[in-house]
């Protein structure tokens, strides 16, 4: 019976880790460091060294994963991004 239920446990874990999706950002030329720096810490509440390190791979990478979530979680995010007028998706 106690094997069962930490199987049980250990079965929910894993779809927990494997069920995460990503949410990317891509670059642009219109939006500054700053405003992307603030976008990832009010809407993916990153600390600022995270929203900075983010920032710049987007920049010099041309896209970054910034956030993995649930997906009804992402895709609110997602779309608080894209109404600051970043370009973002959830997946791929």
């Amino acid at each position: 019976m106690k094997e069962l239920l930490i199987e049980e446990e250990l079965a929910e874990v894993i779809d927990e880790v494997t069920d995460r999706e990503k949410l990317l950002l891509y670059n642009d030329d219109v939006n500054t460091f700053e405003h992307v720096i603030d976008c990832l810490v009010r809407i993916c509440k990153h600390d600022l060294l995270q929203a900075e390190q983010c920032t710049l791979l987007v920049h010099f990478k041309g896209k970054a994963v910034v956030k993995t979530g649930a997906r009804a979680d992402l895709e609110a995010m997602c779309q608080a991004l894209l109404d600051e007028g970043l370009s973002a998706v959830v997946g791929e």
